[in-house]
């Protein structure tokens, strides 16, 4: 079943907004190196005409894609929002990179995925800032069984002291005596190996701009709401989402070449009035927690009235298992039937998926997977018959080897 004629249209104008780029992308960073685990993933489907599709397109060549979106750049691997996640990013043919965006204490916008995960996401509790964290490093209690804890905010340091920290792996050991032992408890299906002194580079917001343009791919930065209560020190949530826009049009960035995303839809009524270049290709993400917190056909209609463009649910929205298959959800044939563009997160973020291990992300789907290479089955159904624009992934390579293989 090919995709619907929206999605074709839009993919089309990504795809054709992104030859520029290309062409001024360093030589190394133009062609898609994308390791073995999408061969492994197509190796290991079942028998059909889909794997035998894509076995066909094993030779490549690979090259960059809209279609392929680096979630937080490529945290599988590398500490999320950090200058090595961004660039494996790219180098897996993520033509679309994202840059959660938060502020600081002097409310400078830097890239993380929330204003209060520095406890977890960095090595602030091993520096000196650890003091400034707004609740302190609190071990196990073994009596009680209360969780090690700690809540270090970018708001609770300036942005000079934010760079002088280092990106970690995205993790908690919930039994941890010790702050350093607090931060580990890193996925076995993850690794440390990408985090250290000498890198998880951590970025600003200008800074992921500036290496955005260098390596020739769009952006797609996400506003996320704010841990502080707001106005911060005078600083309103209209002139946060406003100094996002304005660091694109500082930087010169044309419009099209951002996709700002937002889980609160007063963000993004925002843009569609005061930023209208910005506003027509802005994100609107759903936050749904289950099926049932999904929006209704009336609900995605109003959004569409409303002047917004794309919304981006959590892959199970999408998903429904139909006949011991993938198949899309009502919920996905709904947003098409409003006239809506479909982004989708997060591939690759559950771990392994077999047996029904896929977790929240797949929830409406859990039973029906078998192995590991029905994750591509997933991508299949995603792009033919729900019709979608583009997935994040936190592996981007994945979707980069199905996006090539199938032309998109």
């Amino acid at each position: 079943m090919r995709p619907l004629s929206f999605s074709v249209t839009l993919s089309a104008v990504l795809l054709a907004c992104s030859l520029p780029s290309l062409a001024q992308s360093p030589p190394t960073m133009t062609q898609a190196q994308l390791g073995p685990r999408p061969f492994f993933l197509v190796e290991d489907m079942s028998e059909g005409p889909l794997k035998a599709k894509l076995q066909s397109c094993s030779n490549g060549p690979f090259t960059k894609t809209s279609f392929s979106i680096g979630h937080r750049g490529a945290a599988m691997m590398f500490p999320e929002h950090t200058k090595e996640s961004y660039e494996a990013a790219v180098r897996m043919g993520a033509d679309i990179v994202e840059c959660d965006v938060t502020f600081t204490k002097d409310k400078e916008l830097v890239c993380r995925h929330a204003q209060n995960d520095l406890h977890t996401t960095t090595n602030i509790l091993a520096t000196p800032l650890a003091a400034k964290c707004t609740k302190p490093f609190t071990p196990f209690n073994a009596e009680k069984n209360t969780p090690a804890s700690a809540e270090c905010r970018t708001s609770d340091i300036t942005l000079a002291e934010f760079k002088t920290l280092r990106g970690k792996m995205d993790a908690s050991n919930p039994k941890a005596a010790t702050a350093d032992e607090f931060m580990g408890g890193t996925a076995a299906w993850r690794t440390d190996l990408y985090s250290g002194p000498t890198s998880g580079t951590l970025m600003t917001h200008q800074d992921s701009i500036a290496l955005f343009k260098k390596l020739g791919v769009k952006m797609t930065p996400e506003l996320k709401a704010a841990s502080v209560t707001m106005p911060f020190d005078g600083f309103s949530q209209t002139q946060y989402a406003q100094k996002m826009i304005d660091e694109y049009k500082a930087a010169g960035v044309s419009a099209s070449q951002v996709f700002a995303q937002s889980f609160s839809k007063d963000d993004i009524l925002y843009w569609v009035k005061n930023e209208a270049a910005f506003g027509q290709q802005a994100v609107f993400l759903d936050g749904a927690d289950k099926p049932a917190d999904l929006p209704s056909l009336a609900t995605l209609q109003g959004y569409k009235q409303a002047g917004i463009q794309i919304v981006a649910p959590p892959i199970f929205a999408l998903l429904e298992a139909k006949d011991g298959q993938f198949a899309a959800s009502t919920y996905a044939k709904n947003a098409k039937q409003a006239g809506l563009g479909i982004i989708a997160w997060s591939l690759e973020r559950a771990g392994p998926v077999a047996s029904g291990k896929g977790g929240w992300y797949y929830q409406t789907v859990n039973p029906v997977f078998k192995r590991e290479g029905d994750v591509m089955q997933v991508l299949d159904v995603l792009a033919k018959d729900v019709g979608i624009m583009g997935i994040f992934s936190d592996w981007p390579a994945t979707v980069t080897y199905y996006a090539n293989c199938m032309g998109l």
